[in-house]
């Protein structure tokens, strides 16, 4: 499994057109063979930061997600969204593998 982070610099003017943005990508991850662990938004520290976490079960997989970049009407209509509206200002993605509770041993 890999988890991508995706960590955002927002307008926090336009917090709103941000959680549209969030919203519509939690469901395409989703829909598209990913889970998503959601969004994590300014409550108190910086107020223009906020982060995703997603998981595939394998970077193979988020490549077969990544496809529809540019080409799905409906990743273009949620990507419209942050162009549109100016909520992310800048944007970094990592990818990460998860340490979980369940891989603990027993």
């Amino acid at each position: 499994m890999i988890t991508c982070v995706v960590d955002y610099v927002i307008d926090p003017a336009k917090l709103e057109a941000f959680e549209r943005f969030g919203r519509r990508w939690m469901d395409l991850v989703e829909r598209h063979g990913g889970t998503h662990h959601g969004y994590f938004l300014p409550s108190e520290g910086a107020s223009d930061r906020a982060l995703a976490l997603f998981s595939f079960e394998s970077l193979a997989a988020y490549e077969q997600y990544r496809q529809g970049f540019g080409v799905d009407p409906e990743f273009i209509a949620a990507d419209r969204i942050r162009e549109e509206s100016g909520c992310v200002l800048r944007y970094d993605r990592t990818f990460m593998r998860p340490l979980l509770p369940s891989d603990l041993p027993n």
